[in-house]
Order: structure tokens, then C-alpha cells, then sequence
């Protein structure tokens, strides 16, 4: 297994963590979240703690802001620019920790067009056929990666249960200037969603999924990982493409390690020739270079 961390960049830090929280810096604004896992002592002093702009009240279920806070405000990461916001469940919109699979997704669409590109040359193919992958975003959230692949040249289906975070990821698609870019924004439970394109026969080359321990689609359907996610890697199997790249999968909070993602995997990839990674994520501070773990991960690619 692999530890993949990262120290942040330069619109966010890990500033510091202990006590239950977390002290992060995002664009110019300083907040203090809750982490449960987070049993260990803070480095900073109680003063630089006291400067965050803004802190979630995990008992009241509400953000706590001290200083001026924007309803929402830009961040960067090379190419692509999204928004932060104050959101009701303590999130901003943005795991940062995820650079480290955006940075993963584009060097393998780069490897699968050059490889598709010099299969057409190699086949003396005079044709203009798309060289470029259809990338398939399960529980897409607020649709970073899917503005990496499409900047990455792939044609991008983006699915997510709640209408308010498909707006939000319309909102970044805007940002980032990435409007003429092919991005379906689809409104569905993912595993109603994926049945259907089995009976329609669509593949994909290219998916990435990052499902919750626990949700409902928006007609109410039911989700709950340790149920849920076999019934949906084995549809996921089924709408690959015969020259698939890649699988990126993504989980948080959830009670099992990597090693589980991994087995999960082998049953339904186990006959694609490729690698397969496991581990987990985290973040590097910048107080004390501790890590703190945020979740775990499996990826395929060819």
C-alpha cells in the first residue's frame, strides 16, 4: 500500500491540527474545521489558532465567522479555478488532498491519447477518428475532476445526486473558462444512472467515482457502501470500453481499510491487464510535516 501526501499549494495549507480539528488555509481565508481522528496535540499556539476567519461549531452544526467571509470566493490549481464555500456540513467544496488524483488522471490521459494516437498511425489509419477518452465521474460532487479531464482532452459525463452541488460544478466549469469544453451535467442516483447506460450499450474508458458511506439519490434511492458498491463496480464493469485506461476510485469514513478496495476491485477488473494501487491520502502540515490521514483510494490503469 502507498501513503500518497501532499504539502497543499499555493491556495491551500494544512496549517496545523490537533485537539479534534483541523486549522486550514484556503485562498486568504483561515478556517477551522472538526476531525474526529484527530486525538493528537496542535503545534501552533492557542493565538494563531484564535486568527481563523471562520470555525465549524460541530455541536450547533453551524460556521462561526469571526472576520468578513465572501458567500464564496476563488481558488486555483494550475488550470482550473473553483470556488470555496461556507457549506452547512462543514465542507468547503474542495478535498485538497485530491491534487494528488488530479495530477494522476491527467498524466494517464496523456499516456492513453499519445498510445491511441500512435495505434492509429501504426494501423495507417487516415481517418479522423477520436483519439479522445470518455471519462465517466460517479458522485462527481463539485466537478473537479471532471474539469481536469476535460482540460485533459476527454469528454466528461458528470453525475451527482444533488441539484444545488451540480450548480456549484457549473459555477467552477464557468470559472475556468472551460464552457466550450463537452461536459454533460446529469442530475441521477449513480446506480440507476449506470444501469441505464447498460441497456444503452454507452462505454466509457475512463471512471472515476468517489461514493459516501451513506446517501440518497434525488427520488429518495438508497446508498450504502458496503451494500451498494459491488452492485455498482460490477455495472461499472460492464460499460467499459474494450480499451479501457483507467478506474479511479475514492472513499471516505468508512469503518475498512485500502486492502478492502483493493479485493473489491480484483473481482470485477481482476481480468484487465494493468496496474493496480491501493493506500491512502493525506495531507502534509505545515506546523510540525505530520500527516493526517483522509482516506482511502484504489486505481487501475493500463
Amino acid at each position: 500500500m502507498r501513503i500518497l501526501s501532499t504539502p497543499g499549494w499555493e491556495d491551500y495549507e494544512l496549517l496545523d491540527s490537533g485537539d479534534g480539528k483541523r486549522f486550514e488555509r484556503f485562498g486568504k481565508y483561515r478556517l477551522v474545521r472538526p476531525d474526529p481522528q484527530i486525538i493528537w496535540k496542535p503545534r501552533l499556539s492557542i493565538s494563531e489558532w484564535q486568527k481563523a476567519d471562520a470555525e465549524f461549531d460541530a455541536g450547533k452544526k453551524e460556521w462561526v465567522v469571526r472576520t468578513h467571509i465572501p458567500d464564496k470566493w476563488l481558488l486555483k490549481y494550475k488550470d482550473i479555478s473553483f470556488y470555496a464555500k461556507l457549506s452547512p456540513f462543514k465542507h468547503t467544496g474542495i478535498f485538497p488532498e485530491q491534487t494528488l488524483q488530479w495530477e494522476w488522471i491527467s498524466s494517464v490521459m496523456v499516456f492513453s491519447s499519445l498510445k491511441r494516437q500512435n495505434q492509429q498511425r501504426n494501423n495507417n489509419s487516415s481517418s479522423n477518428s477520436d483519439t479522445n477518452l470518455r471519462v465517466l465521474n460517479l458522485f462527481g460532487y463539485t466537478g473537479i475532476a471532471s474539469l481536469v479531464s476535460a482540460v485533459g482532452g476527454a469528454s466528461v459525463t458528470h453525475v451527482d445526486a444533488s441539484r444545488p452541488t451540480i450548480g456549484w460544478a457549473r459555477e467552477n466549469q464557468d470559472a475556468s473558462g472551460l464552457n466550450s469544453k463537452p461536459i454533460r451535467w446529469i442530475l441521477d442516483d449513480a446506480v440507476k444512472f449506470v444501469q441505464r447506460e447498460v441497456k444503452r450499450g454507452v462505454k466509457y474508458d475512463g471512471i472515476i467515482m468517489d461514493p459516501p458511506v451513506y446517501g440518497h439519490g434525488p427520488t429518495g434511492e438508497k446508498w450504502d457502501f458496503n451494500e451498494s458498491f459491488p452492485t455498482l463496480l460490477s455495472l461499472c464493469r460492464s460499460i467499459l470500453s474494450e480499451n479501457p485506461s483507467f478506474i479511479l476510485i475514492n472513499a471516505y469514513a468508512i469503518s475498512s481499510s485500502a486492502l478492502m478496495l483493493e479485493n473489491v476491485l480484483a473481482d470485477y477488473v481482476g481480468d484487465l491487464k494493468g496496474t493496480v494501487e491501493v493506500g491512502e491520502l493525506a495531507l502534509e502540515e505545515k506546523s510540525a510535516k505530520r500527516l493526517l490521514s483522509t482516506g482511502i483510494f484504489a486505481r487501475w490503469s493500463k
